[in-house]
C-alpha cells in the first residue's frame, strides 16, 4: 500500500495587470449610513405535505395546529391531532431599505421539528417580525425546496436539503421599512476603513460641487457630508449625483494563504525587497506488500500472509531563488513555478520571507 500526497497550486498574481487600476464609484467603496437591510424572523405551519411532516413527539406542532384551528372557530384538542402532514417551522426573511406597504420580498422556510421533507407543502399566513417586535411582513404560499426524499422503511434516498425551502415573493410587506431619509447631513461608511481612501473621497467630492467644503472625514470609515441648499429639497437627485464619483482606492498590501486548498492570492501592492531563497525537498516513501507463506506439502503449518513493510527516503539538492530591488509579485510567482514548487513549498517561502523582513505585505493565513 503506497501512501501518496497530491496537492494542487492556485497563484492568483494580481500584479499582472497594468498598474494604473480604474478608480471605482463612492457606490462601491461606501454606502449611507442607516440605509441597511433588515431581519425579520417568524414562527409557522407548513400544511399539505405527503405523511413526512412532524411525528408526535414534536409537540408545538400539534399544538400550534389546534391554536390555528381555534382561531376558525374549530375547537379540538392538539392531543387528538395527527400532525404526520405538518410541520413547524421557521420562516426567515430580509427586508430591504424603503420597501414600502404592498411590495414583496422572498422568505426561506426551515423545519425546527422532525419533519423529513418540506416539499408540496404550503405556508399558511406567519406575521415576520423585526428586532423591534413589530410586524413588517407576513407569509404565505408553496414552499419550494431544493432537493426531495423518496422510498419508504429502510430503502429511501435524499436529494440534497428537503427540509429547507423558499417562497418566492411570499412575503407581503405591511409596514415601511425603518431607514432615516436623508435631510441636512447624510454620513458615508467606507466598506474597509481606510485613512487614505477617507481623505480621497472627502476631496472628491469637495472637487465635484465646489464652494466651501462639503465633505469631512471624521475617521478612516465615516465620511460626514452636508448637504448644499440648492439639494435641500432634492436629496436624492444629490445621492445620485455623489455615488458615481469615482475614486482610487487605497488598498492594504496583503498576501492571503489557505493552506487546505493550497490557494494563495497576493496584490499588485506587494513588493519583495533583496533576497535569496534556497529551499531543499525531503520526502518520505512508506511501502508496505502482502507476501503469502505457504508451508511445505504435508507440514503441520498453515498458510499465512505476512506484511513488509519497506521505508524509504529520499532528499533533494536545494533549489534557489534570487529576487533582486523591485521584485514583483508576479517575478515570484515564475520563479516559484520554474522550480516546481508545490503549495506546501511556496506557503513555506512566503512565512520565511515575511519571518526576514523581505516581504512587504501582511501575511494572512485562512
Amino acid at each position: 500500500m503506497r501512501k501518496r500526497l497530491i496537492g494542487r497550486l492556485l497563484l492568483v498574481a494580481a500584479s499582472a495587470m497594468p498598474l494604473g487600476s480604474a478608480p471605482a464609484r463612492i457606490k462601491e467603496l461606501a454606502e449611507v449610513a442607516g440605509v441597511r437591510d433588515n431581519q425579520l424572523i417568524g414562527y409557522g405551519l407548513v400544511v399539505g405535505l405527503n405523511g413526512t411532516g412532524d411525528r408526535r413527539q414534536t409537540v408545538f406542532s400539534a399544538q400550534s395546529l389546534a391554536n390555528l384551528l381555534e382561531r376558525m372557530g374549530v375547537q379540538v384538542p392538539g392531543a387528538a391531532l395527527r400532525v404526520n402532514n405538518t410541520a413547524a417551522v421557521m420562516v426567515t426573511a430580509t427586508l430591504p431599505a424603503f420597501a414600502q406597504p404592498g411590495g414583496r420580498i422572498d422568505i426561506t422556510v426551515a423545519s425546527i421539528g422532525d419533519a423529513m421533507n418540506l416539499q408540496g407543502g404550503l405556508l399558511v399566513l406567519t406575521p415576520l417580525k423585526g428586532a423591534d417586535g413589530q410586524v413588517y411582513a407576513v407569509a404565505q404560499g408553496p414552499v419550494v425546496t431544493g432537493g426531495f426524499g423518496a422510498g419508504r422503511a429502510g430503502n429511501t434516498q435524499t436529494v440534497n436539503h428537503p427540509t429547507v425551502g423558499r417562497v418566492a415573493n411570499g412575503a407581503l410587506v405591511e409596514r415601511p421599512a425603518p431607514s432615516p431619509p436623508p435631510l441636512g447631513t447624510i454620513r458615508l461608511q467606507l466598506r474597509q476603513a481606510d485613512f487614505t481612501t477617507a481623505s480621497r473621497v472627502a476631496a472628491a467630492i469637495n472637487t465635484r460641487f465646489g464652494g466651501p467644503p462639503l465633505a469631512h472625514a471624521d475617521n478612516p470609515a465615516v465620511i460626514r457630508v452636508r448637504i448644499p441648499p440648492e439639494y435641500s429639497a432634492r436629496a436624492v437627485e444629490f445621492l445620485a449625483e455623489l455615488e458615481v464619483l469615482p475614486v482610487e482606492a487605497d488598498r492594504t498590501a496583503k498576501v492571503v494563504v489557505n493552506e487546505r486548498t493550497g490557494t494563495i492570492v497576493m496584490g499588485k501592492e506587494v513588493r519583495i525587497t533583496p533576497v535569496a531563497v534556497m529551499h531543499g525537498n525531503l520526502s518520505v516513501e512508506i511501502e508496505t506488500r502482502f507476501a503469502v507463506s505457504q508451508p511445505p506439502a504435508l507440514s503441520p503449518g498453515g498458510t499465512a500472509v505476512v506484511p513488509e513493510v519497506r521505508v524509504a527516503s529520499r532528499e533533494e539538492q536545494a533549489r534557489n531563488v534570487v529576487l533582486k530591488e523591485g521584485a514583483t509579485v508576479d517575478e515570484l510567482v515564475r520563479a516559484l513555478a520554474q522550480i516546481g514548487s508545490t503549495p506546501r513549498d511556496v506557503i513555506a517561502v512566503l512565512q520565511s520571507l515575511k519571518a526576514a523582513g523581505a516581504l512587504e505585505a501582511e501575511l494572512e493565513v485562512i
